[in-house]
């Protein structure tokens, strides 16, 4: 993945109901989410964070569902150029990384 490094909290034990592998210059995160209805789902980005979060009534069967999970990015994500689509059960949502962006400074040693 380029070495960028990803906290261990990207993936939650025992969970495999998400993929995320890095292409073409951005992030393609794919989310196993049967059952819901796109309207019941929401996708927000705070600080570095992707939050998705969802809730399903089924009024028949008085059973409610809900979904929430965090995955953390580096901060090098284009957040105005993230999208998000929602087919066959599957949320998949892509992270266009900034060209621009640096992982790190370099810091002059003075002698």
């Amino acid at each position: 993945m380029g070495g960028l490094g990803f906290p261990s909290q990207l993936f939650e034990t025992g969970s495999n109901d998400c993929e995320l592998y890095e292409a073409d210059d951005e992030f393609v995160l794919s989310v196993e989410m049967p059952g819901f209805d796109p309207a019941e789902i929401d996708v927000t980005w705070d600080d570095g964070v992707l939050n998705i979060a969802a809730e399903h009534t089924d009024e028949s069967r008085s059973h409610r569902r809900t979904y929430h999970r965090r995955f953390r990015f580096p901060k090098s994500v284009d957040v105005e150029d993230i999208s998000a689509t929602y087919h066959n059960g599957i949320l998949e949502v892509r992270l266009p990384v900034l060209e621009d962006a640096t992982q790190g400074t370099t810091i002059e040693i003075e002698h």
